[in-house]
């Protein structure tokens, strides 16, 4: 296969409550998450498991990134605690929270890695969700000052910014089903004011941030329903184009992209959207819109897909179908398309954000851990992204999910996504097959696949 464009960004990801422990130390302030996993009574999840300590990431750093390095690993996407770095998240700021992030990028830059940041990955400091969260539009103004703190400090430094991470489970995962921080249960037209408010918030950071050095790339990460055609005819194309970003879909409007997109980029909700979005967005002041900014790239999350027919119906999936260790279908053919689709509809160059699978992954008696399953997984993907690259879909980078095993939020520490190893036991790292097999794939700029 003939390699992947010239400076694609072959990086890795994860996420501050996932991954760096030190939940209430130099002066961090709580988070939803924090709370969630705390609160007495009640199991939210797996184990009663927490991110008290995670893989301490805060604490080790700098050991990984040099796995980072000795792995070639060319970006990290990692996220930041609003708490962290504003513990009641719209007051003082807490120096040594930021002394934190500042220490990380350098060290980042020294290994020859970009540090590629995400604002806002659900660690919602618990003082403004005690105000209303997401549902008190005086976050906004608070998420655009909390950009420009950030920026501030790493400009020149950080040369891309997310703003938010999957605001779909965010939105519907937190305020509509409880399944995550802060388990709330409400109604479909409070879920849509979330995701409003959550893309003025975007576009209040996307400001900020380009008022501090307007050549940053500011984008974001949705995930959201991707299909791909059963068979690949033009017809068949269109009719997984269509369903893709279909908000009267049965499997649910909230967890499309384009519930979120099209607010910033086409300044209006599809017209397939469905009488609660529709009832919600009778209350909207124009003038909102007109406050909505776009993304400098689009960031797609993306672990699986649907199969459609000509006619966008849903393909049910055959006995034995192959799965992953979280149940989720290996549906490779999606990456081609989910990057043909999305730049289609809205014009911006992508960046695979995340992307992998978990895995049963253990020690063996020779001292290593053995993934073929994860690697079979990535390589497919890889080939069908590089379908889309060649069909001139600007694709910036691809970045594995994730570097490390971490804390996966309801599920706690039974899924293990990372290519590095973490016993919750001591710490202790160990680099698994996939990691020196990536190493590889970057070394060769896609071209031993």
């Amino acid at each position: 296969m003939s390699k992947f464009p010239e400076n694609f960004i072959w990086g890795v990801a994860c996420a501050s409550y996932q991954c760096e422990g030190a939940w209430n130390e130099d002066g961090k302030g709580p988070n939803i998450w924090d709370d969630f996993c705390h609160e007495q009574g009640r199991q939210h999840v797996k184990n009663r498991d927490t991110g008290d300590t995670a893989c301490d990431v805060y604490h080790r750093y700098r050991e990984d990134v040099a796995l980072m390095k000795r792995h070639n690993i060319k970006a990290y996407r990692f996220s930041v605690s609003w708490a962290r770095v504003i513990p009641d998240g719209d007051g003082e700021v807490n120096e040594k929270g930021l002394q934190f992030y500042e220490a990380l990028v350098d060290e980042l830059l020294a290994s020859g890695i970009e540090p590629m940041i995400t604002l806002y990955h659900w660690d919602l400091p618990s003082a403004l969700q005690d105000k209303g969260g997401w549902l008190n539009r005086d976050i906004v103004a608070a998420f655009g000052r909390y950009a420009s703190i950030v920026a501030r400090r790493l400009k020149g430094k950080v040369r891309k910014y997310m703003t938010l991470n999957e605001p779909q489970c965010a939105a519907f995962l937190g305020y509509g089903n409880g399944e995550h921080a802060p388990g709330w249960k409400l109604s479909e037209e409070k879920v849509a004011q979330v995701f409003h408010i959550m893309c003025l918030a975007h576009s209040e950071a996307y400001r900020a941030i380009k008022a501090v050095d307007p050549e940053t790339m500011v984008g974001a990460a949705p995930c959201g329903r991707q299909c791909y055609p059963e068979t690949d005819t033009p017809e068949n194309r269109e009719a997984a184009y269509r369903e893709t970003f279909n908000l009267s879909s049965v499997q649910g409007w909230a967890f499309t992209t384009n519930i979120f997109l099209d607010s910033l980029l086409l300044k209006k909700y599809d017209e397939s959207a469905p009488a609660a979005v529709r009832r919600f967005a009778r209350t909207i002041d124009p003038a909102d819109w007109e406050k909505m900014e776009t993304l400098d790239f689009i960031g797609i999350n993306v672990y699986n897909g649907d199969m459609v027919d000509s006619k966008g119906g849903y393909v049910p999936r055959y006995p034995g179908f192959p799965l992953t260790a979280t149940k989720w279908k290996v549906s490779p053919e999606v990456m081609h398309y989910c990057v043909v689709n999305n730049y289609r509809r809205y014009g911006k160059p992508i960046v695979i954000t995340e992307n992998g699978q978990s895995c049963n992954d253990r020690v063996f008696l020779d001292g290593k851990v053995h993934d073929p399953e994860r690697i079979d997984f990535l390589h497919r993907y890889l080939l069908e992204l590089k379908k889309g690259i060649d069909e001139g879909v600007p694709v910036l980078g691809y970045l594995q999910w994730s570097f490390l095993d971490n804390f996966e939020w309801a599920q706690g520490y039974d899924e293990r996504f990372g290519i590095v190893y973490v016993d919750y036991r001591t710490g202790e790292r160990i680099p698994k097959d996939s990691a020196a097999w990536y190493a590889k794939v970057i070394e060769t700029n896609g071209g031993c696949l």
